[in-house]
């Protein structure tokens, strides 16, 4: 038996896709203007903040082959205020737990994170942080 070749997509370039693509089409006030990325601007400061901005990052991918791969998607959201970063980072949060597509088969809540408030002790702005599990669709390669 001839086992299949399968790798699994960038699921957090296509998590951030998810959310580029979504967030802007929201009326919610606390989405206006978000920038999301998969690293921290190398020119974010204190005085150069550059809010809202949303960084998604993947804390651990456990596949199963060759059917799928649970990543755990970690969703931090710099904001203007405390309250403000809460919901964005709930809104992420939902936005993913209802999306499917070619690298994102479907999410769910991880067991116990968040939204989570904080401050960010490198610049002192509020932030929040909450975490999704997202299973990995497989693409099946010629061998």
């Amino acid at each position: 038996m001839v086992r299949p070749l399968v790798v699994f997509g960038d699921v957090q370039a296509a998590a951030a896709g998810v959310l580029r693509t979504k967030l802007p089409a929201r009326a919610e006030p606390y989405t206006d203007n978000v920038t999301v990325g998969g690293r921290l601007p190398a020119d974010r400061s204190p005085e150069r903040p550059q809010l809202p901005f949303v960084l998604v990052a993947v804390d651990d991918d456990r596949p199963t082959y060759p059917v799928s791969s649970l990543a755990t998607l970690r969703l931090t959201v710099w904001h203007h205020d405390t309250d403000q970063a809460f919901d964005l980072a709930q809104m992420c949060r939902g936005l993913l737990l209802v999306h499917t597509g070619p690298v994102i088969r479907s999410c769910r809540v991880a067991a116990g994170v968040g939204p989570v408030r904080g401050v960010d002790p490198d610049t002192g702005i509020d932030l929040a942080t909450t975490t999704v599990e997202a299973y990995v669709r497989p693409t099946r390669l010629e061998t």
